[in-house]
């Protein structure tokens, strides 16, 4: 399960319909607590991806990913997990998602359609990499 507040998912969102027809992507800073994962900052982050695959892949560069580590140890917290978001497509992971994901983070994916952001949903990948689980989002008062 991951515990996100409205402030945070609407954070995502917005970054998604400003993406809008491209994919965007950014990391999820907290804490793993107890078989769960805290949110506490989102970081957004471009799209390194070439232009005419934005529209259906995001890149985190090396540079950008030792970015938000160090970011997440200077608040003495950990990268818990992405999010990107599928314009015009359902809130699920794709094959290419599956293949490029670790586990123990969760991937909030979320649903542009028309430039609105629908959908929220967030996978977990099992330890053996085979397939994602749905995880569960709780709102965080």
């Amino acid at each position: 399960m991951i515990i996100i507040t409205k402030q945070q998912q609407l954070e995502i969102n917005r970054h998604a319909e400003t993406e809008y027809p491209n994919e965007c992507c950014g990391a999820i800073l907290g804490q793993f607590e107890n078989g769960q994962k805290l949110a506490h900052h989102i970081l957004s982050i471009s799209n390194m991806r070439e232009p005419e695959a934005k529209h259906n892949r995001f890149l985190i560069r090396p540079e950008e990913f030792l970015h938000c580590e160090k970011t997440a140890r200077k608040s003495g917290l950990d990268i818990i997990g992405f999010y990107h978001s599928h314009p015009d497509h359902p809130a699920k992971p794709s094959q290419y998602d599956l293949e490029h994901a670790l586990p123990v983070y969760s991937y909030i994916i979320v649903a542009v359609a028309l430039g609105n952001a629908e959908k929220m949903t967030s996978w977990e990948l099992q330890n053996d990499r085979s397939q994602f689980n749905e995880e569960l989002i709780v709102e965080n008062k």
